[in-house]
């Protein structure tokens, strides 16, 4: 995954856990108050922590610990308080792994709970009493309460490249492409998918060039795919097995773009005999391609990015390993 990406993911987990720690902060801040207040008491402090857990939203569990990760209160849900948690040793929990917070709240990472055997956040509440470090407030959100009332964000529309496999990577020099069912009938099995793109309503093409198969992802049928192989697609009758479908408004990609692709598609094919084009895919709904090579490797590019591109780009220096 290139930096781009993982830098747009990485700022997606980041805002949703500011989200998090702006909600909480201020009622976890009151809660420690209370708590610091009774400092050591196990039935005090449960009967603050479930007082007040309303207070805090989405939080399904509030318990306390010591600086030693022993805790001190019990497990306290809405629904009731657990005692038979108090004493253990807190101290292997995933979020001990960082720094604790001596004043403030800190977000664990995502992790599994023992307790609930959900995944989870945890955010940590510092106990201070007389400037003094007494222990923790441990609020923890089940990831669905969080997510339940997210939007999905849109991915990001770039380049990306993965290196495939390193065994086949390493051994790319040694074979040459071999001819398959699918080429020897390239321009008619092309035309066929390009024809079912445009008036058959299919969406997403994903072509196996070496294999000879091809699977369509339908408009109309979006959760499914067809799956076929080379001589169905090169068949004049196969048109009959799909209805007619009006080319998408929203597409992304043109018919005129479709014809353009799958020819830089044939010349990425045959090309070279060791760096060669394995199989290939083209969705007109969001305008991305996917390209594998002979070496395993995988590109994922938008349709203007990949018709800018000339084969010196793909083909490059034997060491390039595409």
């Amino acid at each position: 995954m290139t930096e781009q990406a993982q830098s747009h993911i990485q700022q997606t987990i980041l805002a949703k856990k500011a989200a998090l720690a702006d909600a909480v902060s201020e009622p976890l801040r009151a809660l420690a108050e209370r708590c610091a207040a009774v400092w050591p008491q196990p039935d005090a402090l449960d009967e603050i922590l479930q007082a007040d857990m309303g207070s805090i939203p989405n939080c399904h569990l509030l318990y306390s610990w010591n600086v030693e990760g022993i805790a001190i209160s019990s497990m306290v849900q809405a629904e009731g308080i657990d005692s038979s948690w108090r004493d253990r040793n807190l101290s292997d929990r995933p979020y001990l792994k960082n720094n604790l917070p001596f004043k403030g709240i800190m977000l664990s990472s995502v992790y599994k709970s023992l307790y609930t055997h959900k995944s989870c956040v945890t955010a940590l509440q510092a106990i201070r009493s007389e400037d003094e470090l007494k222990g923790f407030i441990a609020a923890d959100f089940a990831v669905n309460d969080l997510l339940r009332d997210t939007q999905l964000t849109a991915p990001e529309m770039h380049w990306q490249q993965f290196r495939g496999d390193p065994a086949v990577r390493g051994t790319v020099f040694m074979q040459s492409r071999a001819q398959s069912r699918f080429d020897d009938h390239f321009d008619a099995a092309l035309a066929s998918i390009e024809t079912f793109m445009i008036e058959h309503g299919v969406f997403h093409a994903k072509i196996h060039f070496s294999s000879g198969r091809c699977s369509f992802w339908l408009l109309e049928d979006p959760y499914d795919y067809r799956l076929h192989g080379v001589d169905e697609i090169i068949d004049p009758e196969f048109c009959l097995a799909y209805p007619l479908h009006p080319y998408p408004d929203k597409a992304k990609i043109t018919p005129e773009q479709i014809s353009k692709v799958f020819a830089q598609f044939k010349a990425l094919r045959f090309a070279d005999e060791t760096i060669y084009l394995r199989s290939a895919s083209i969705n007109i709904m969001n305008g991305m391609l996917g390209l594998t090579f002979s070496c395993d490797g995988s590109h994922y590019m938008p349709v203007a990015e990949f018709l800018e591109r000339d084969m010196s780009f793909w083909i490059g220096s034997p060491g390039d390993n595409k």
